[in-house]
């Protein structure tokens, strides 16, 4: 069958994609910027890459009309406080551009909205469903809470929050109620659901069989860690100081932060297990879970995080704006350095920031990375997902990759930090030399004289980083 799926390089999209491949579907993959989307190569072959922005009307026509099946995996809590605006326009887009396919079924992830008050975030979730329900397709939506896996937003801020801090003293909601699930079981109910009869225009809470609040999870994964934690919850704590607190502990946006404090208040749990029975599938307990992340972690075995996503970031732009390095009014710092052994080179190259670091002066990496945070940028801990290799799009600390080729020996980034102006850092390998470019790109005066005041630090920074990158090792 032929499926179309939307948000292919988001987290839950990217694990869903190889699942239908195996199970036989050509499936057809919307990205709003192709130079984001790297599917793995023994997928490619079964697969067709559309370029389309559910915002933008003229894109739409870039959807082929013989599809039998979609999942609407949009979720949009972007940089923009007007998400629910845009989650609304990209809904009624997407069901304009697919009322003239021959589709028969749609499968929507949504959010459990079983409280008569809730928050923008899951309100805007339901008001997607009711968009797409009034249509001629069959709608089957799965309303899921907290996801727990590998990279997820949940995983990652429960994970911050307990191996940084041995004592927590947190805002109330923490005594809310919610019921996990696990990554595997909602991959698991997507696509069991696809083509069955039995969910056709119906909507589903699916998670896991535990209850637990949020204080709960955090203590059940400090104890899977091992790690003695004592949390303390105060009445006081208003939701704008909760947000900051998030932000700043976590690796969350601010944007995100503020709509996952507002959500964290409500209660997210199934009314029933129903869908169980139907589809046969019983999802496993939240220690499990956590140890099917943890092992993927371990393994290095990462296949998507939420931090990937442009969500993360505080630019919203396509690769192809900003993958040609500007030469015009750029303020540029480039060294050069002859190669010893180039494969080792390249190695350090590819495995530079998150836990690696910055290989020098990693100490005034992370005074910027706070400055950065102070001034609502994502700062350094958004990290990478994958320690050994990188995609385009990838999420490396307070940079997006922009080009990564290993085999032609180019990495490109640019840089999402709160900046006057624009930055890239290429490094370039061309025989056995290795080119490590900064470039800079001011707005202004403003962006002028941050330049100049931060020269003294990129000659520390700058150089001290090309000379571990291309020393051998075990040299003195």
């Amino acid at each position: 069958m032929r499926i179309l799926l939307t948000g292919a390089t988001g987290y839950i999209g990217k694990r869903l994609l190889p699942v239908l491949v195996k199970n036989g579907h050509h499936v057809l993959c919307c990205v709003r910027d192709r130079k984001r989307f790297s599917p793995p190569e023994s997928v490619i072959p079964f697969i067709e890459i559309i370029e389309v922005d559910f915002l933008e009307n003229e894109t739409l026509s870039n959807i082929p009309k013989n599809i039998d099946a979609a999942y609407y995996l949009i979720h949009s809590m972007s940089t923009s406080n007007e998400y629910e605006k845009l989650e609304e326009i990209t809904a009624t887009n997407f069901k304009k551009a697919i009322s003239k396919t021959s589709l028969k079924q749609v499968i929507y992830l949504s959010g459990i909205v079983n409280e008569d008050n809730l928050s923008k975030h899951l309100n805007s979730r339901l008001n997607v469903e009711n968009i797409l329900a009034d249509n001629s397709f069959e709608l089957t939506t799965l309303r899921a809470g907290i996801i727990i896996g590998s990279g997820s937003a949940s995983f990652e801020i429960i994970r911050d929050l307990v191996e940084k801090l041995p004592l927590m003293v947190t805002p109330k909601w923490l005594n809310t109620k919610c019921q996990p699930i696990g990554i595997r079981d909602v991959l698991t109910f997507l696509e069991k659901s696809l083509f069955n009869e039995k969910v056709y225009g119906q909507n589903f809470d699916i998670g896991g069989p535990n209850i637990l609040t949020y204080k709960e999870m955090l203590l059940q994964f400090a104890k899977f860690r091992k790690l003695k934690r004592s949390i303390y919850t105060i009445p006081v704590m208003t939701p704008k100081i909760s947000s900051y607190w998030l932000y700043f502990v976590t690796s969350t946006s601010y944007n995100l932060a503020t709509s996952l404090v507002e959500s964290m208040k409500i209660e997210v749990v199934c009314r029933n297990s129903e869908i169980n029975e139907i589809l046969n599938h019983h999802p496993e307990e939240y220690t499990v879970a956590l140890s099917r992340a943890f092992t993927k972690i371990d393994g290095n075995q990462i296949v998507s995080s939420w931090k990937d996503s442009q969500v993360s970031g505080v630019k919203q732009f396509n690769i192809s704006d900003f993958i040609d390095v500007p030469t015009f009014g750029c303020f540029k710092d480039v060294r050069q350095r002859t190669l010893v052994s180039k494969k080792e080179a390249i190695d350090r190259v590819w495995r530079i920031g998150g836990t690696n670091g910055w290989y020098y002066a990693n100490f005034l990496w992370k005074i910027r990375g706070y400055i950065d945070k102070l001034f609502g940028g994502v700062g350094l801990r958004r990290g990478r997902t994958n320690t050994s290799s990188l995609e385009s799009g990838d999420a490396l600390d307070f940079w997006r990759v922009m080009y990564a080729n290993k085999a032609e020996g180019r990495l490109l980034l640019f840089a999402e930090m709160k900046l006057p102006g624009e930055a890239w850092l290429e490094f370039k390998f061309k025989n056995d030399q290795l080119f490590q470019t900064a470039t800079f790109r001011p707005h202004g005066l403003l962006g002028r004289l941050y330049w100049y005041s931060v020269l003294p630090f990129h000659g520390i920074i700058f150089k001290g980083m090309i000379n571990k990158i291309t020393k051998p090792t075990n040299t003195p």
